[in-house]
């Protein structure tokens, strides 16, 4: 423990202060001079600057989402950082090795077995996730009686929490007794072994995550009632067709919100862990997730320093994902004001 937070605790002790809040005192105080800070600066600000009060106002209002920013994201990033420049197994203390962490794993096969089958998860679960949601938002996009119950009914799975998710889905696929399985057999198809066939593991993880596209259907349902009519009535009364429409039409407005679901979509997919935490890595590490590996090394061989690592090439990773997608997306992507910009630069 830190000596001054030790000497808070202490102090505080003395004091009465009952013994479950102790924890919670040098939080508080770190509080109070944070905002002790943010007080001061606030008033000789608006000494100098006397008609600077909304700023001010408004720097005071976000400070409460600032300091937790700093203290809950960007204090254990930095932390992390440190770590994975160490050799540390959560007991002694950490050792500096600089870069050998990072040399070892691109050395360790695991590492690109795990990359291996996260990045092929998120290849094809992505797109076929975005697809099907897409297409069953464009059937409940109908104003037809009980369309509010089937639209309750899709979003539904996407409440179960991911581990009661892979149990049901263990059930469900199960090679000997499982329902998916009794339903082949009935049509005289031999089911796979899924979870336990190392073929079949991750195309059935693949199969599962479809189970779960209701938030992504909401999204789209929520564009598509979004979008002007009047362009509808437009294209029709120029002798569209509903395959014309929904290509130059729904398609265009809708590209911002595609764009948005395949970002959350691939950050969501390269950091799934869950699926091969209850699977064990699956069958010849067949879903052996990164992150699932990255939880293995700093909690079952206490290797925090590797695991720190891990996760920084993991960020790196998803980072130019994320922006190669978002950078592609520039002639994909219908925004209006922007093409009313284009517009007016060409007729210049």
């Amino acid at each position: 423990m830190n000596p001054t937070i030790g000497w808070i605790r202490g102090l505080a002790e003395s004091w009465g202060v009952p013994t479950a809040l102790v924890p919670l005192v040098p939080f508080l105080l770190l509080l109070i001079v944070l905002y002790a800070v943010i007080g001061l600066a606030a008033y000789g600000a608006r000494r100098k600057w006397p008609r600077a009060d909304k700023t001010i106002a408004f720097w005071l209002f976000v400070s409460p989402w600032l300091i937790g920013f700093c203290l809950f994201t960007v204090g254990p990033m930095v932390s992390s950082l440190y770590v994975s420049l160490t050799s540390w197994d959560l007991i002694t203390p950490p050792k500096f090795v600089g870069l050998a962490n990072y040399t070892e794993a691109f050395q360790d096969p695991r590492v690109g077995q795990a990359l291996k089958v996260t990045l092929l998860y998120a290849v094809i679960s992505v797109p076929l996730q975005a697809v099907l949601a897409f297409l069953v938002a464009l059937l409940l996009n109908t104003e037809l009686p009980g369309m509010r119950f089937f639209r309750t009914v899709w979003y539904l799975p996407s409440l179960v929490s991911g581990v009661a998710q892979m149990v049901l889905f263990l059930w469900v696929f199960n090679p000997q007794y499982g329902l998916a399985n009794d339903v082949l057999g009935k049509v005289g198809i031999d089911g796979p072994g899924w979870f336990n066939d190392p073929s079949w593991a991750l195309p059935t993880v693949i199969l599962m995550s479809l189970w779960t596209v209701g938030g992504a259907m909401v999204i789209y349902l929520a564009g598509l009632k979004d979008v002007p009519t009047n362009l509808y009535e437009a294209a029709a009364l120029d002798g569209a067709g509903p395959v014309r429409i929904f290509w130059h039409v729904t398609l265009p407005q809708l590209s911002p919100i595609i764009l948005f679901n395949a970002l959350t979509g691939i950050i969501g997919a390269l950091q799934i862990f869950t699926q091969g935490f209850v699977a064990n890595g699956g069958p010849k590490d067949s879903l052996l997730f990164f992150v699932y590996y990255l939880y293995d090394n700093a909690f079952q061989n206490f290797r925090m320093g590797y695991a720190s690592a891990l996760a920084w090439i993991l960020f790196v990773v998803i980072l130019a994902l994320t922006l190669v997608t978002a950078r592609g997306s520039a002639f994909a992507v219908y925004y209006e004001s922007d093409l009313s910009g284009r517009r007016k630069r060409r007729t210049r």
